[in-house]
């Protein structure tokens, strides 16, 4: 609004405002303008009277939202028989807020839906409907072993059904939030049009505490993702009580996300609430009960709500409306409340939206559940509970006597048409995970040439991967298919130089002079950027590699990322969303740099990593890597794309750790591409009278001790380079032959040293498969700063810590 319509109220409050600033401070009326800018009535966002017509056959809906609701909790109940839990009501709440969108939103061509990982059987239920799921798999829920249906959310489990894991709380808003935005870096790079599709995340309000779920809400807003919606079932319940005893958590919510830049969409009240709210007391008393006491009302008589809530504010209803209405009349149970919220996020344009819906959790499964402070860890119900269920649900229950009957309305009957008419329309089935297989092109040999040659000047394995991927990328075919990502520090990995040819990406393109444009590798970002520099962002950078990793299923369209970071701050900081990655079948390359304990000099102890190589050898999907050589890089990096990417494409990822310190760079020796892809090939033959096991940076180290013990000691040992500790613990644990690296050793005589910049349990995987003396070093205990040489020497992996090894080990 430019014109002000009413200069005198202007002044009138600007003269309040400056009262108070001159009583109470700046602080205080920064305070206030705050507030009235980041909450607003306790009301429901579109008011009955606003609401657009409903365009469906709500009687089928509501019968058809009945028999979801039977069997998700017959399901769960059914599996109780056995001890295997499950969830009934979380989706009991959010039964609405699924069916709505399956019947008139969910696109599933193009829409992308993250579901609130505790209400699958819900999801389970309704697939059962449309004929996609057998009563047989239903009644196997969470007995995976024999065929049935996963716990939860899970594509590898489900690899044709899930799309997203979402059930560690907290990754779903944040995968979500990176999903739109890759979406959108998918057309603004002219590689898919995207531009009709939409993101929906369904979260619960406990969930919200999480710090994953809120940290990229800025980002989001930044950039205009309206092809994201949030939608919070604010149920006012987390697993062992109210999510806010004291407080409202739908207005705290509503206060983060104005302030973060979303539109907010509220709805919070049924349809019989509209003459009660009639009443601007009655309202801001709403807006002032704490979620705990309001809780106690949604299982509380009409006397205790008449004498608590109404004290004072009359009203014509009974005390047994009062009760119907305050106990379970929320929008959330209401299809054309949920109507208008989902039409009025589509509407907003240029930032993203969250719906906020208030519900009772376990709402229909009866009183004995119903906003109680138990119902989550609530596993079953009694037949008679069921039977009082089903009246409620207007169904034909059989009789029965312990565990519920699936029930189903036929395959030809009115609601099975409508459910696949809707679909139909809509564009096919969701939640469905489709994997359409498209090979991408191998590079040839140029672009790992000169990684094969080696470099007398002193290269960092870092830079030498850096260069490779350069090189990958000015590939004609696969090229444009690289997603560099990185949270900070580009140039501390030495990528300024992609920066000129390659740009950052940015949905604003670059509106300023950057400061250093005369520099050759000036800072340049565009539309179209390649780069995803994330700032200082490890989660959010995770979030976007999932993204892109799992591109060939969500998009048809595979994509090559790599995530380069400071080891330490990978999988110590982000593990779980790399757990969740492998749930989500993504492809590509985590490249943990500056590895290691001691090659990163001055940093100390939160910097040193020396245990990264353990977290991710627990990691089914991962497959960990410690290249000593560039030309290690190169053939590790050339087998992960034929794995990945060729044609029998295999669900794993890449972990590659690279080191910051420059050396020589050797030229690949002949015939030993299958011992780097494997884990351990013999480097340099010395005499054979001990043999050194090294990986990455110790590589250097083993060599200088096998001079050492040459020069000074007359002592011939061979050094191995040992590419993976873990690929090949793996390979003798899964062989019922002669495991590889018992087959590498074959011939060999004299004890064995382990050593590498890891602490010791690293090497220590592959001793139970070596039958002869074993001796580990490595750099257990917390890292140091000082110089390289000073904490290799503190720790006992210096060279001549190692010839001392070799020389008690061979007496």
């Amino acid at each position: 609004m430019k014109e002000d319509l009413d200069p005198q109220e202007t002044a009138e409050w600007l003269e309040s405002l400056e009262a108070v600033r001159r009583v109470a401070g700046p602080d205080r009326v920064e305070y206030l303008l705050r507030r009235l800018a980041t909450s607003t009535r306790y009301l429901n966002t579109v008011p009955t009277a606003e609401e657009p017509a409903y365009p469906g056959d709500l009687e089928l809906e509501e019968r058809i939202a009945a028999y979801d609701r039977w069997n998700a909790a017959a399901m769960v109940t059914r599996g109780s028989k056995l001890g295997l839990g499950g969830h009934m009501a979380t989706y009991a709440s959010a039964a609405w807020l699924y069916e709505v969108g399956f019947n008139h939103f969910f696109h599933g061509v193009h829409d992308q839906v993250y579901f609130q990982g505790h209400a699958s059987p819900g999801i389970y239920a309704r697939a059962f409907l449309e004929g996609r799921l057998s009563e047989q798999r239903l009644d196997l829920f969470r007995r995976e072993t024999v065929g049935g249906l996963s716990s939860y959310p899970h594509p590898r489990a489900m690899p044709d059904f899930w799309q997203f894991p979402t059930v560690s709380m907290g990754l779903g808003p944040l995968n979500a939030v990176y999903q739109a935005r890759f979406n959108r870096y998918l057309h603004n790079r002219g590689i898919k049009d995207t531009s009709a599709g939409h993101v929906w995340a369904f979260l619960g309000d406990g969930e919200m505490d999480e710090p994953e779920s809120t940290a990229a809400l800025t980002l989001a807003a930044r950039e205009g993702l309206d092809n994201l919606t949030y939608v919070i079932n604010c149920n006012l319940q987390r697993l062992d009580g109210p999510v806010r005893s004291n407080t409202r958590i739908v207005q705290e919510l509503e206060s983060v996300f104005r302030g973060a830049g979303w539109h907010v969409v509220k709805a919070l009240w049924g349809a019989e609430w509209d003459p009660l709210l009639e009443s601007d007391e009655l309202v801001a008393r709403l807006g002032e009960v704490p979620d705990g006491q309001f809780q106690t009302f949604a299982a509380s008589d009409g006397a205790y709500i008449r004498e608590h809530l109404f004290r004072g504010i009359p009203t014509h209803l009974s005390d047994e409306d009062l009760r119907r209405v305050v106990g379970g009349s929320r929008a959330g149970h209401e299809p054309r409340k949920m109507y208008a919220a989902y039409r009025r996020a589509l509407e907003n344009k240029g930032a993203p939206t969250v719906i906020l819906v208030q519900t009772v959790k376990g709402w229909t499964l009866g009183a004995g559940v119903e906003a109680r402070n138990a119902n989550h860890q609530m596993k079953k119900l009694t037949a008679d509970e069921f039977r009082v269920m089903g009246e409620r649900l207007g169904l034909d229950v059989p009789k029965f006597q312990d565990y519920p009957p699936f029930l189903h309305p036929g395959q030809d009957s009115p609601e099975a048409r409508y459910l696949a008419e809707r679909r139909a329309e809509l564009g096919g089935p969701i939640p469905a995970r489709k994997s359409v297989h498209t090979a991408l092109p191998l590079p040839g040999d140029k672009p790992f040439q000169a990684l094969a040659k080696g470099s007398k000047q002193p290269v960092a394995t870092t830079m030498a991967f850096v260069r490779l991927v350069k090189d990958l990328m000015k590939e004609p075919e696969t090229g444009r298919r690289w997603v560099p990502i990185v949270p900070d520090e580009a140039r501390t990995f030495g990528m300024e130089s992609l920066f000129p040819t390659a740009k950052i990406y940015s949905p604003l393109g670059q509106r300023y002079e950057a400061v250093d444009r005369e520099l050759l590798l000036a800072y340049k970002e565009a539309t179209d950027g390649q780069i995803l520099i994330e700032g200082i962002t490890e989660a959010g950078s995770m979030a976007s590699f999932t993204a892109a990793a799992t591109s060939y299923a969500t998009h048809g369209e595979p994509m090559i990322p790599f995530y380069i970071f400071y080891s330490m701050f990978g999988w110590q900081r982000t593990g779980d969303q790399m757990w969740a990655l492998a749930d989500q079948l993504g492809r590509g390359f985590l490249i943990g740099a500056t590895a290691g304990r001691t090659t990163m000099t001055g940093e100390g102890l939160q910097h040193g990593d020396g245990h990264s190589h353990l977290i991710a050898s627990t990691n089914p999907a991962a497959l960990a890597y410690d290249p000593a050589f560039a030309y290690e890089v190169g053939v590790i990096v050339r087998e992960g794309l034929r794995r990945m990417y060729g044609q029998r494409p295999e669900n794993v990822f890449y972990y590659l750790t690279l080191y910051n310190e420059p050396m020589p760079q050797p030229e690949m020796p002949p015939g030993v591409e299958e011992g780097i892809v494997k884990g351990i090939y013999r480097y340099s033959a010395g005499g054979g009278q001990a043999h050194i096991l090294a990986s990455g940076t110790a590589v250097h180290w083993a060599l200088e001790a096998q001079r050492l013990l040459r020069d000074e000691y007359g002592v011939g040992v061979d050094v191995w380079s040992v590419t993976s500790w873990s690929e090949l613990r793996r390979e003798a644990m899964a062989t019922d032959g002669v495991p590889y690296i018992a087959q590498a050793l074959a011939g060999t005589q004299g004890p064995v040293i382990a050593v590498s910049d890891w602490m010791r349990a690293v090497p220590d995987q592959i001793s139970p498969w070596v039958d002869r003396p074993w001796t580990s070093l490595g750099t257990d205990g917390f890292g140091l700063s000082d110089t390289r040489e000073a904490v290799r020497e503190h720790f006992g992996v210096d060279p001549r810590s190692i010839a001392a090894a070799v020389i008690k080990a061979v007496k």
